[in-house]
This record gives structure tokens, sequence and C-alpha cells, in this order.
């Protein structure tokens, strides 16, 4: 493998210590083998996470007939809110105490995912979500959990940290244990057929941002980079065919696969300045995360390449999306940072922070708040109020 990202071209390839804790089920339909699959587990009485708009898509009646099929007893939460707060993952926790449940099924985009990793922190370890901010905080085993994505997007199914917004002080918090991880998967690419286009492109977005921050962060080691490049190559080529084809089932399975090895990327790696200041994007403005992640990153890579250190990585990401074959790196990351621009016009999104109401006196409060999230700590570059603020204004 290149170890053309590491350290100053170094030999001596970066050490890590890396659990694959997920398995894997991955073809269409196999959402219909949740019961099965639950069933090996030994699980009983599973608490099914979902939200609102999945059940009107039918996928809830889907997973739990076949559950129920399987001899499973089955109890729905089904208030999931887009970007969960402790008081959703609150609600859902005494839910599931009430039900006796001894598993979670999280059934949707990662805000089900998380919702479900949530609760079982406080079914199992008790105490608040606030408790667990940080890195392996829980005490106690979990629950055994199931994840079906229906978005090809955040990744959530790989990895074991629940993103979950303090209801009081607004703050995301990055709750994650090794005890969090799913136990199994679900990858069935029919179940993204139903998405409408804009969520399509915004969560399509956010899995090529996650492609591309991982492979240059401080973390970032062989095997993060390997999962990086593969996603990256998933991801890139047909993210407009399931904008403007939305019913090929081969591109949104290339889709899907590629955001969740994009999620075993940041399990691996992190993230980096492009989500650090899209959050307060997301929190002051509500900008969907993956529009506000996809007006930033082009900027961060810029910002980055900069040092050099970041530019034979996305130099190399150039080459696999065949943005052209330039002999110098710099070449390369501009027609990188140019493509990933392209990805919101090719969603008809504004591309520029003007252009989403974005006030410019609004600049120096987002850096601040930007510099503050625990993701810019793996930037590859240093990223204080200052730089954040130079970011924002050339994104502005």
């Amino acid at each position: 493998m290149s170890t053309s990202l590491l350290p100053e071209h170094a030999n001596a390839l970066a050490t890590f210590d890396h659990v694959q804790r997920t398995r894997l089920v991955f073809g269409n339909g196999m959402a219909a083998r949740a019961g099965e699959l639950s069933a090996e587990l030994g699980l009983n009485r599973i608490l099914l996470v979902t939200d609102p708009g999945i059940v009107r898509a039918g996928h809830v009646a889907t997973v739990r007939k076949s559950l129920e099929a399987a001899g499973l007893e089955v109890v729905v939460f089904d208030q999931v809110i887009e970007n969960p707060t402790t008081d959703c993952v609150e609600r859902c926790r005494r839910l599931a105490e009430r039900a006796g449940s001894d598993s979670f099924l999280g059934l949707g985009g990662g805000s089900s995912m998380d919702t479900a990793k949530g609760a079982n922190f406080l079914l199992t370890n008790g105490g608040r979500m606030q408790d667990y901010w940080g890195v392996g905080l829980a005490k106690r085993e979990m629950l055994p959990l199931i994840v079906i994505p229906t978005t090809a997007g955040t990744g959530s199914e790989c990895q074991s940290f629940a993103l979950i917004s303090d209801i009081e002080t607004h703050n995301k918090m990055a709750c994650g244990d090794p005890k969090a991880a799913a136990k199994i998967a679900i990858l069935d690419p029919e179940l993204t057929l139903s998405l409408p286009r804009n969520v399509t492109a915004c969560t399509g977005i956010d899995a090529i941002a996650h492609a591309v921050e991982t492979a240059v962060t401080k973390k970032r080691n062989e095997l993060s980079w390997m999962f990086s490049k593969e996603a990256f190559g998933l991801l890139l080529p047909n993210f407009a065919t399931v904008l403007n084809q939305p019913d090929d089932l081969n591109a949104r399975g290339s889709m899907l696969l590629g955001a969740a090895l994009a999620g075993c990327a940041i399990e691996a790696s992190m993230l980096g300045a492009a989500h650090s200041t899209a959050n307060p994007l997301t929190a002051q403005y509500d900008i969907v995360h993956g529009q506000a992640v996809g007006m930033m990153l082009p900027h961060v890579v810029r910002f980055n390449a900069e040092r050099g250190e970041a530019s034979g990585a996305y130099a190399e990401l150039a080459a696999i999306g065949k943005l052209g074959q330039a002999a110098m790196s710099d070449e390369a990351v501009e027609s990188l940072a140019k493509r990933l621009t392209k990805l919101l016009e090719q969603a008809d999104m504004p591309v520029t922070l003007r252009a989403s109401g974005v006030e410019e006196s609004m600049l120096t409060t987002l850096a601040a708040e930007a510099a503050g999230q625990w993701t810019a700590s793996f930037n590859p570059r240093e990223v204080g109020q200052a730089e954040m603020e130079s970011i924002y204004r050339a994104a502005f």
C-alpha cells in the first residue's frame, strides 16, 4: 500500500490497534433476513428504533414482519428526530425499559442508529448522555445492536460512536465506546430507493466528505487509508447516477457500500475541519449537514494542502476519481477541490455561504464554535479560531 499520506513520507508505517466489530451483510433484499440474523444472536425482545418517514416508506413493516416471523417480540420507537437530542434518547430509553427489551435495532439514517446507540448507553450503564461524551466511558456491557441503514451517508453502521446534541447547550456530543458498535449491519440497497432526491444528495455528499477527510487526519494509518480509497472509488463515480437515475440499484449499492466503508475509515481515522466548520452552520442556520460539509470541504482541502503534508493523499484521491493525472500535486489538489464543489452544483445546492443565507458578521462567531469542535483536533493542519475564520471567509 502507498505510504504517501504518512508524515514526511516516512518509511515506517503508522501504528494502529483496530478491531472490526460489526458483521456486514450486503445485498438486495437483505433486510428480509433481519429476523433470521436476530435469532442467530439469541434475541427475544427487540426495540426497533426509527423515524416517522421510515414508517411511511413501509420499511418498518418489512423488518417487523421478518422479526416476528422469527419469533421475536417487537416494540417500535418511531419518534427519532434529525440530529437527535438528549431528550429524544431519554424517551427511547424509557420505552426500552418499560418493554423489557434485550436488544436494539436501528432502522433509518444516522439519527436512528445514533438514537439506538444512545439509548443503549443509558439503559445498560445509567446516568445521562453527557456522562459518555468522549471515548470508552461505559463501564458495563451493552445490549446487542443490529442496524439497517436506509441512507448512504453517515456510516454510523460501522462506527462505535453516537452523535447526540445536548438539548440545553446544543453541543453535539460524540459518545464512543467499543461496546456500542453494532453486532450486525444489514446493507440493503433496495431500502435506499425510497430516498427523496435532496436526501440522496445530502447523504451522498456527506459520505464522500468522510472518504476525503479520513484520508488525511492525524490518526490516519494504512488501514484507514485503504477504507478511504475504496470508499471514494465507489462513491464519487456513482453520485450523479443516483441523482439522475434513482432506480439504478447498482449505483445505489455502490453508494451504500461506499458509505459503510467510509464509516470504517472514520472509526480508524476520525474526521477533520470540514466537519468542524459544518456543525456550527447546522446549529446556527439549520443548514442540512451534508450541504454544510459540502460547502466547506473544498476550502478545507485547499487549506490543508497548503502545508503540503496532505497534498499527496489528495492527489491520489484525484487519480482514483479520474480527475486528471496532473504532474504537480497542487494541480491535482485543485482538480479535487473543484470536483467536490461540483457535487453541490449537481445537487442544485448553493456553493457559497452567502448564497445559503449566512451573514458575514457571523463568521467570527462560527469560527469560535468550529475551533471548539472535537473533530478539529484531528485535522492534519492546526486549526484555531483564526484559521477557521479564514476557511469560512474563503467559503463565503
